[in-house]
This record gives structure tokens, sequence and C-alpha cells, in this order.
């Protein structure tokens, strides 16, 4: 099977140009038309409109209050507007009107959207709602411990003294563990007595 496919890939190979004459682009693809650069008479327009739509100021009433009504305004007007000021502020900025500037930038960093003042008293609400929530945890804990089984009997300090002992006979760790010379730790005892 495998020298079958390999003499095929031979005979194909053989029969093909080499890679020195072949072309990869032979046939103009529509991906080919995309990236083309925009002819000079499209250019130009694009260019002119920019230019037209750039060197009138944006009329008074337009910008007026756009503090206020910002908020307001539809998504589409507000892309409108925004768009005339991006155009306004290719020109230079000496002829741009004291209006228009400010808009600009409140439209860019002003306190709406994500940058919003939060509303009164969201604090004491956030405070408030995180205490529940931390009360209703601490609930749920002790309601599932009042159902639970005992502890199991390998929790008690003498099956882990027992352990302890265990594992000095076994020379468990005797680098750094309990079965080491000088060690002085507690071992496996992490528990009360047992109950009785």
């Amino acid at each position: 099977m495998f020298l079958r496919s390999v003499s095929r890939a031979a005979a194909r190979s053989s029969a093909m140009p080499s890679t020195a004459t072949r072309s990869y682009r032979t046939v103009p693809s529509p991906i080919a038309c995309l990236n083309t650069r925009p002819q000079p008479q499209q250019k130009s327009i694009a260019s002119q409109q920019t230019r037209a739509s750039s060197e009138h100021a944006i009329s008074n009433p337009t910008l007026a209050g756009i503090e206020k009504r910002w908020e307001a305004m539809p998504p589409q007007e507000q892309a409108e507007l925004w768009m005339q000021l991006r155009d306004r502020m290719k020109v230079d900025w000496h002829q741009m009107t004291l209006q228009e500037k400010k808009a600009a930038y409140w439209i860019a960093f002003g306190p709406h959207g994500p940058r919003a003042a939060p509303p009164k008293g969201e604090g004491m609400r956030i405070f408030w709602k995180v205490t529940q929530l931390t009360l209703a945890s601490f609930a749920v804990f002790y309601v599932i411990h009042l159902f639970a089984k005992p502890k199991p009997k390998t929790m008690s300090k003498e099956w882990q003294e027992a352990s302890n002992e265990y594992a000095k006979r076994e020379n468990i760790n005797p680098l750094y563990g309990i079965s080491s010379e000088g060690y002085e730790g507690k071992g496996f005892v992490q528990s009360p007595p047992a109950e009785k």
C-alpha cells in the first residue's frame, strides 16, 4: 500500500513542472480584488468628501447641551455626531470652534457609559448584599454540618498517636520527618481526644 502511494506521488511530481517555473496564482481570484489599492479618482472623491465635511463647522445647536442629551440620543445619532466630530478633528485644531473641541473631549472622555458615576447609595447596597450572602453561606454550612455523619475514627487523637508510633516503627521519612533524629513536631496528631 505504502509503495503504491509513493510510486504514484513520484509519477505525479515528474509530470508537473518545476517550482521555479510554476506560478501559484494563474487565475485572478475574488480575493485579489479585495487587496487592490483604490484608483486615484476613487481616492480623490473620498478625500474631497472628507475635506468638504471637515471644512464646515458643526452647527452650535447640534452641539449645545451635548452633555445632557448624549445619553438620551439614539445610538445611530451618537455615531453620526461622533463621525462628524472625528472628521472635523482631522483639520488643524485652531480651525475648530470651541464648542466642537468641548463636545469632542466630552464624548471621548466624559462621565457617560462605562465612566458614568455610580448611582447614589450603591456602595451601601453592595455592602448589605455581601453581608446577606455571607450570612446565608454560614447558615448553609451549619445546616449541612447539623445533618452530617460523625467524624471517622481516624480523626481521633488516639488513632493519630498510633499512626505516629507506626511511622516511627517503619522508619517513615527518616531525613526530616517523624522518624528523623531530634524530631519535635506533632507528627500526625491534629485532633482532640475522642469523645466517650
